[in-house]
């Protein structure tokens, strides 16, 4: 693992979801048109009722910050990196603002020089005078293991300069060492890899919820090229081809007479019951290890008609099973 490494009930949506909020209780009182009323609970301007939820994540650079924030993002977090500390705050107060739709931010900061740390200390200030409630969590590994980090990937440490990485490593912990002791939460990587870590941040933010798996269920046509993204390929080139057939050659898969055709063909309807089942076993495992996004990929010869019908069957199995399916065609119509 290197620094360069790295809710709601499940629907099925063919289109991208907006973000949504963590359903936190709000104070403050709505007219009939959705004006926030103000309760005369505000902060310095911040609406008391709708402060998100701030978390900062700092520490050693190649201890997995970049690993913690995409585990955040994953989690539902609004996630802004290498975010100047003077613009915390003002990050704050946008997300009260968002009616909800930023309810938790988190905030990646690495210190590289002394005036940075001193804003971000000024900022932080600022923000225990606002009442904005904030956790900061700060990454930690030994100095043998960053170093072999850094040698790994062939980057010189960001404050070495001219000497060698344990000259950065120790310039940043000495930097480092107020913010680290102030930390709400600190984790040693030094012998943790990337799912390990993914691990101990679902065990810390994703409360008692089990890790949400995301599908994109995508059929495609072989003759067009495999899916670049597919984690997973499925070949229904073994059901007869409803292109040769006359009446149902100008229709596609979405269509109920094509798809009852291919569901009616030896062998469709046992294959989609056990790849189910198969699919089941893998989203069990890929929850466990922390893998939130999952791609199959549906093929046919031309990506019309079998691989479209099978892949809205799959996917409906998905959101059966709790999975938060997306359904693409991406070859659909380019005859």
């Amino acid at each position: 693992m290197t620094e360069h490494e790295t809710g709601p009930a499940p629907e099925r949506d063919r289109t991208q979801q907006e973000a949504g909020g963590d359903g936190t209780d709000r104070t403050a009182d709505h007219q009939d048109d959705g004006a926030q009323v103000s309760t005369g609970k505000e902060k310095a301007g911040v609406p008391e009722a709708a402060i998100p939820e701030l978390v900062i994540i700092s520490g050693m650079s190649g201890a997995g910050r970049s690993t913690a924030a995409k585990c955040l993002e994953d989690l539902g977090w609004f996630v802004v990196d290498n975010l100047p500390p003077a613009l915390i705050t003002t990050m704050v107060e946008l997300g009260a603002r968002s009616q909800g739709n930023v309810a938790r931010i988190a905030v990646v900061v690495d210190v590289r020089g002394r005036r940075f740390f001193d804003n971000l200390r000024e900022s932080l200030a600022d923000l225990d005078t606002r009442g904005v409630t904030r956790r900061t969590v700060f990454l930690e590994s030994s100095d043998d293991a960053l170093v072999r980090r850094f040698e790994s990937v062939r980057r010189p440490h960001p404050l070495q300069g001219d000497g060698r990485i344990v000259d950065g490593i120790d310039a940043e912990r000495e930097l480092l060492r107020e913010l680290r002791g102030d930390a709400d939460l600190v984790i040693d990587t030094s012998s943790l890899n990337v799912h390990e870590l993914r691990a101990k941040m679902d065990a810390q933010f994703a409360g008692e919820e089990e890790p949400e798996l995301r599908a994109t269920v995508m059929s495609f046509g072989f003759k067009y090229g495999l899916p670049v993204d597919a984690d997973l390929v499925v070949d229904m080139r073994f059901l007869p081809n409803p292109h040769w057939v006359p009446e149902l050659r100008p229709y596609t898969g979405l269509n109920e007479e094509v798809a009852s055709y291919v569901f009616n063909q030896p062998g469709a309807k046992e294959f989609l019951d056990r790849y189910a089942e198969m699919l089941r076993l893998v989203a069990a495992g890929y929850r466990r290890e922390g893998k939130r996004y999952v791609t199959i990929a549906v093929g046919c010869t031309g990506g019309k008609h079998r691989s479209v019908a099978m892949s809205e069957k799959l996917a409906a199995r998905l959101v059966a099973e709790g999975v938060e399916t997306v359904v693409v065609h991406r070859d659909m119509g380019r005859e």
